[in-house]
């Protein structure tokens, strides 16, 4: 993948959602999660055109992304997969699935798959304690996972 380049018609995206939340800086994350949603990720192009419209600094836009978790300045796969590494996870095994997925993706964590469709994350808890250890592919909960079941998922993800 390419590095994004701001077009036009991402412009008018932005200045629409910004226009949404009334062009205020304290709606900032509301507005910078609307891209995300949009968008995908938050690129360097997309946080400045953000900065632009609101009259705030780049810095303080890229201070709330780099922040908060939940943003990301790197595309993400078709599937998005999180590994959950909280203390129940963890005891349970969570690092087997992870070594898994890193194996049958052949990515890092942090990584995208080739084709685009899948990339992985870890992330500290998800609050399914009791179904350790657990993954998330999008918005989907996988709980009481084996490393042995990871091929099957995957597989169905076509």
């Amino acid at each position: 993948m390419g590095a994004f380049k701001i077009q036009e018609c991402h412009k008018k995206t932005i200045a629409d959602i910004c226009t949404y939340y009334k062009n205020e800086p304290g709606n900032l994350i509301k507005i910078l999660y609307s891209a995300q949603r949009e968008f995908g990720y938050l690129p360097e192009d997309v946080q400045r055109e953000v900065a632009r419209i609101l009259n705030i600094s780049v810095a303080k836009v890229y201070g709330v992304v780099s922040f908060y978790s939940f943003f990301t300045m790197t595309p993400k796969g078709k599937y998005p997969i999180s590994v959950c590494m909280g203390t129940a996870c963890y005891v349970r095994g969570a690092e087997k699935v992870l070594d898994e997925l890193k194996s049958q993706l052949n990515i890092k964590v942090g990584g995208v798959t080739e084709d685009g469709k899948f990339s992985l994350d870890c992330l500290r808890c998800v609050g399914a304690c009791g179904l350790a250890p657990v993954m998330l592919i999008g918005e989907k909960v996988y709980g009481r996972l084996e490393a042995s079941k990871i091929k099957e998922i995957l597989d169905s993800y076509e």
